[in-house]
């Protein structure tokens, strides 16, 4: 009885959102919202200019009284973020450069995540000069410095999303190889694995129906994870003058555009996209740890 009692409320607080995972569905909700419905959020075009030059955003103690007047006044709606040394909005240009930046980071995963896992899976199932040869050119590229690597690539290849995100994708395929690699090797030896083979079924077939299925979860955990790597890869590439082509907004590129006007007292032009990355990568990052709990009960 009691152990039916436990397993039973055990069952039912598994079912449960831990504080950890609203957590994270809220920090990685919100941008991807942003992103989806930034037409729609943004108060101005991201990339019109203004005479409102460097403006600062409304003091804390304006906000209810601007918020009521846009609200139910058909007021013109303030610069919330402020604006740049050029009058662009910094809060519109915030939203959309969430468009950019998740565009370009969930692409090259996806991207990475197929391929990374597909040659994992064979590699781990089949060992033969050819698998092998794979897996050590995957331990190689991973010997590479990601930024410094992706810098060369996109410098060689032109400042494209497409080659961005083609750069992206080689260098985090690899992560997602080992990983499966290493989980098919164990699924393989596994009794479920033998029996399938001696009943007579296809390699593809056991591939497909046993190895495969078993051999996700870390590359599912990593996916989450991997989502805030190519964010602030994405922005550091764009900071340093290697990512996406201004004026186009995007979160690296604002910041390195507001470290220069820091010195004017000009703090609302980086500071902003600065908490949004922050946010969104801590966010994926958490549900990341939160997919691996739920992985371990």
């Amino acid at each position: 009885m009691n152990r039916a009692m436990t397993a039973d409320s055990g069952s039912t607080d598994s079912s449960r959102l831990t504080r950890i995972e609203a957590v994270a569905i809220v920090l990685t909700a919100v941008p991807v919202l942003c992103a989806i419905f930034a037409s729609a959020i943004a108060t101005f075009d991201p990339l019109a200019v203004s005479d409102a030059v460097s403006q600062p955003p409304p003091a804390l103690r304006e906000l209810p009284s601007l918020i009521w007047g846009v609200l139910f006044e058909q007021l013109p709606a303030p610069h919330w973020f402020g604006s740049d040394s050029s009058g662009m909005d910094v809060f519109s240009r915030t939203l959309y450069a969430a468009r950019v930046d998740l565009v370009i980071a969930f692409s090259a995963n996806i991207l990475s995540f197929i391929v990374g896992v597909t040659l994992g899976v064979v590699c781990g199932f089949r060992s033969n000069l050819v698998t092998e040869s794979i897996a050590r050119i995957a331990d190689l590229v991973q010997s590479f410095p990601v930024f410094i690597t992706a810098m060369i690539l996109v410098a060689l290849a032109g400042r494209t999303w497409g080659n961005i995100i083609f750069a992206m994708s080689l260098l985090y395929a690899p992560i997602y190889l080992r990983l499966t690699r290493t989980e098919a090797l164990k699924v393989k030896a596994r009794g479920f694995v033998e029996a399938s083979t001696a009943m007579g079924n296809s390699p593809i077939r056991i591939l497909y129906l046993h190895i495969l299925p078993n051999s996700l979860g870390p590359a599912l955990i990593q996916f989450s994870v991997t989502i805030g790597f190519a964010i602030l890869l994405t922005a550091g590439l764009s900071f340093v003058g290697a990512g996406v082509n201004p004026p186009t907004p995007e979160w690296g590129a604002m910041i390195a555009q507001g470290s220069t006007q820091l010195v004017l007292g000009d703090w609302w032009v980086s500071i902003f996209p600065g908490i949004a990355i922050s946010l969104t990568v801590f966010g994926f990052a958490l549900a990341g740890y939160a997919l691996e709990r739920r992985f371990e009960t």
